[in-house]
C-alpha cells in the first residue's frame, strides 16, 4: 500500500548533466546543480521538496562534472535517508529527454520530472489531481514570467490542453501568450513510447511539440514559486527569495493574497469596446507598476468584462488574440499577469449582430464577484488580505463583494459618475501599487495607536481628528488607521468634514477656508451625532461634477470611536476640545501641488486655470491649514 500523500506519484527523475554554460567560470569547476544558495546546494532543496511530498526514489541524470554530483550524493543520502537516491550517467549527452527509454523499465506508472537548475516548492497534491483528471501523457507545470522572449512558450485553451509548443528563439513581431514552460512535469511512462532509444532528443524542441500536436499534453496553470538560476543575475534573485521565505510562501498550502486588476482604464487605454489586438495600448507605467506586484507577496490577477464576444464584435479566439497583445506588451517592460479572468457575457439584447448564446446574466460580469471568487479558490486566496483595482463603480462595487480592500484610479472612467467610492482613491496603477506594497503610514499608524493606548479614556468612545491640507494625503492616512483600528476589534467609524461643504454656488470667493463649510451646522450635527441622534445630509460634497449625490447619514454607538478627518479638522475649537487625540498629516508642497494639478484635471479643469486656482489658495487655505498644525498631538 503506498503511504504517499501523493498516491501514485513515488518517482523523480532530476536531470542534472548540462553544462552550464550561461554562468561562465562560475560551472567550469562546480555542476550549475550543485551551485549553493541560501546555505544548501540546488540539488539539496529539490530532494528536501521531493521527500516532503512524498517521493521515495530519485533517479539524478548526470554528465557534465557528474562525478562530483555522484560524490555530494553519498553524503547527502544519509541526511534525507527516506529517499532512494540514484546517479545515472550518460555516456554521452543524451538532451533533456533521451535517458528516458534507457530509465523505462525502473519508472512506475507516473513520475515526475524536473531540471536541476530550478528552484521551486509547488503543492504536489494539487498537480497530481489535475493530472489524473486530464489523463494526459504529461502535465507541463507552467506559469507566466518577466522574460518570456527567451523562454519555451505554450498556447492553452481554457481546459488546459495544450495546442501548440513555441521553444525559443520567438519570431519578432508575433504576439504570444505569456506562458511558459517551467521546467517540471508530471509524465506517464507512456510518454516514453515517443522517444527515440539510444539518440538525443529534447522535450522542448523534439517532443513537446509534436505530442502538443496530438493533443496529449497538459498545461497545469500555478503562480507558485519555479526560477531557474541559469544566470549570475537570476541567482541573485532566487537566494533572496530563499532568503526572505517567498519561495515557500508561495506554495498553495498557504493562503495567498492578490491584487485583481480592471484590464481597460487601470492596464491599458480604455478607448471603449477595443475588440482588435492593435486597438490595446497599454499605460507607459503599467509594467513598471506590475512588475513591483510581481516581485511582491501578491499574486497580480486581471478581471475584466468584455462584452464585445457578447456584442458580436469579436469572438473567443479574437478576445485571446487581444490578451496575446497584453501578455506581450507587459512581457516586453518585464512584467506579467499571473492569471487573467474574462466574462465574455452581456444581459441585455438589441445589438447589432450580438451572439445570443452570451446573452445571459452569469455569476461573472461584475459587479457580480464571480472572477475573484473563481481565483481565490484555485490559487486558495485570502480575499480579506487582497485588492481591486479599478476605473468604475462595478469594479469597486465587485471588490466589495469579494470581501477585497479597493482601490480606484482616475484613468479610464475615473469613476466620474460612480455613486459608490472605494476605499482609497488616486492618480493610477503606479501610485495604487505604492500604497499597497509601501505601506506609507505604517509607523505613523503605530505612533497614533501608542499614544492612545498611553492616555486615560474618559469616556467609551475615542475621537481622533485628522487635519491637513487637500491633496496631502490625510484621507488615505484616516482609512489606514480605520484598518488599523478594525485588526485591533475596535469599533469606529470615519467622519469627512467634505460632507458639510457649501455647495458651489453658495461659496463665497477668495476667503478664508472655513467660509467654504457650514461650521455651525457642522458642530451642531457632530454634538447631535455624539449624544446618539441620526444625521443626514442631503446634499454632501461631490468630488467630481459629473458624481451623483445621494444622501449621506451618520449613527454612531455610545463605545464606537470617530475618526473625524477634514482640512478645516483643527481649526475649529469645538472639535479640538472633544479630541482624544489631534493629527496633522504634512505633504512636500511640491507634491501636494502635483496631486493638485492631476485631480482638478481629472475634473476637467485646463492648466490655466489650475494654475490660477492653485495661487489663489495659497493664502486663503494652504497656509492657514498648515498653520493648524500647531494644534496637533502628532504630524506625520
Amino acid at each position: 500500500m503506498n503511504d504517499s500523500p501523493n498516491a501514485f506519484v513515488c518517482q523523480a527523475v532530476i536531470q542534472a548533466g548540462g553544462k552550464g554554460s550561461r554562468l561562465g567560470a562560475q560551472s567550469a569547476h562546480t555542476p550549475k546543480p550543485l551551485t549553493v544558495l541560501h546555505g544548501k546546494p540546488v540539488l539539496e532543496w529539490q530532494l528536501e521538496w521531493c521527500a516532503e511530498n512524498g517521493i521515495r526514489e530519485v533517479f539524478i541524470v548526470v554528465n557534465h562534472l557528474g562525478e562530483l554530483i555522484e560524490n555530494w550524493a553519498r553524503k547527502v543520502r544519509k541526511s534525507i535517508s527516506e529517499i532512494r537516491i540514484e546517479c545515472v550517467f550518460e555516456a554521452e549527452p543524451l538532451g533533456t529527454a533521451g535517458i528516458l527509454p534507457e530509465l523505462s523499465p525502473r519508472l512506475e506508472s507516473d513520475f515526475v520530472l524536473l531540471y536541476g537548475d530550478v528552484i521551486f516548492d509547488i503543492d504536489l497534491s494539487r498537480l497530481t489531481d489535475f493530472h489524473y483528471r486530464h489523463g494526459g501523457l504529461a502535465s507541463l507545470v507552467v506559469h507566466p514570467n518577466d522574460h518570456p522572449h527567451d523562454s519555451d512558450l505554450l498556447e492553452c485553451d481554457d481546459a488546459g490542453q495544450v495546442r501548440a509548443f513555441h521553444p525559443k528563439p520567438h519570431e519578432a513581431g508575433i504576439d504570444r501568450q505569456n506562458l511558459v514552460n517551467a521546467a517540471l512535469y508530471l509524465c506517464r511512462r507512456e510518454l516514453i513510447e515517443h522517444i527515440p532509444s539510444g539518440r538525443a532528443s529534447d522535450f522542448g524542441k523534439d517532443l513537446f511539440p509534436a505530442l502538443a500536436a496530438q493533443g496529449l499534453l497538459y498545461a497545469y496553470r500555478t503562480p507558485e514559486y519555479l526560477k531557474d538560476m541559469g544566470t549570475p543575475e537570476r541567482i541573485e534573485r532566487v537566494a533572496a527569495d530563499l532568503a526572505s521565505g517567498k519561495v515557500r510562501r508561495r506554495n498553495l498550502k498557504t493562503r495567498q493574497k492578490a491584487v485583481f486588476l480592471d484590464r481597460d482604464g487601470v492596464l491599458n487605454y480604455d478607448t471603449e469596446l477595443i475588440h482588435r489586438p492593435q486597438d490595446l495600448e497599454v499605460y507607459p507605467f503599467a509594467p513598471a507598476a506590475l512588475q513591483r506586484i510581481n516581485r511582491s507577496d501578491y499574486l497580480s490577477v486581471g478581471v475584466t468584462n468584455q462584452s464585445v464576444v457578447a456584442r458580436g464584435l469579436t469572438d473567443l479566439p479574437g478576445l485571446r488574440a487581444i490578451h496575446n497583445r497584453l501578455e506581450t506588451a507587459l512581457g516586453e517592460g518585464g512584467a506579467f499577469l499571473d492569471d487573467l479572468y474574462f466574462c465574455p457575457h452581456h444581459p441585455d439584447g438589441g445589438f447589432p449582430g450580438e451572439r445570443p448564446e452570451f446573452k445571459i446574466d452569469c455569476d461573472c460580469r461584475k459587479p457580480k464577484p464571480g472572477m475573484s471568487l473563481k481565483a481565490a479558490e484555485r490559487y486558495h486566496i485570502d480575499l480579506k488580505q487582497s485588492w481591486m483595482v479599478g476605473d468604475s463603480e462595478r469594479d469597486v462595487l465587485a471588490g466589495r463583494a469579494a470581501g477585497c480592500r479597493t482601490i480606484g484610479v482616475r484613468t479610464g472612467h475615473g469613476l466620474k459618475k460612480s455613486r459608490t467610492q472605494p476605499d482609497l482613491m488616486v492618480e493610477n496603477l503606479e501610485e495604487a501599487v505604492q500604497l499597497i506594497l509601501d505601506q506609507p503610514w505604517q509607523f505613523a499608524l503605530r505612533d497614533v495607536l501608542e499614544a492612545l493606548d498611553a492616555r486615560p479614556l474618559a469616556a467609551p468612545r475615542r475621537v481622533i481628528l485628522v487635519g491637513g491640507n487637500s491633496r496631502s494625503g490625510k484621507s488615505t492616512f484616516s482609512r489606514f488607521l480605520s484598518w488599523e483600528l478594525e485588526a485591533e476589534g475596535v469599533v469606529h467609524q470615519t467622519i469627512r468634514l467634505d460632507d458639510w461643504i457649501l455647495p458651489k454656488s453658495q461659496r463665497p470667493n477668495e476667503t478664508g477656508v472655513l467660509d467654504n463649510f457650514q461650521i455651525a451646522q457642522l458642530v451642531s450635527d457632530l454634538e447631535r451625532l455624539v449624544q446618539g441622534e441620526t444625521v443626514q445630509i442631503a446634499t454632501p460634497y461631490a468630488h467630481h461634477p459629473d458624481q451623483p449625490i445621494s444622501e449621506v447619514e451618520y449613527h454612531c454607538a455610545p463605545e464606537e470611536w470617530l475618526i473625524i478627518e477634514g482640512v478645516v479638522a483643527l481649526m475649529i475649537p469645538e472639535l479640538r476640545d472633544k479630541a482624544d487625540l489631534k493629527v496633522f498629516v504634512s505633504c512636500p508642497e511640491m507634491v501636494r501641488k502635483q496631486r493638485f494639478v492631476e485631480f482638478y484635471r481629472w475634473k476637467g479643469r485646463n492648466d490655466t486655470d489650475i494654475e490660477t486656482l492653485y495661487a489663489l489658495r495659497n493664502p486663503i487655505e494652504y497656509i492657514p491649514v498648515e498653520e493648524s498644525a500647531v494644534w496637533a498631538d502628532i504630524v506625520v
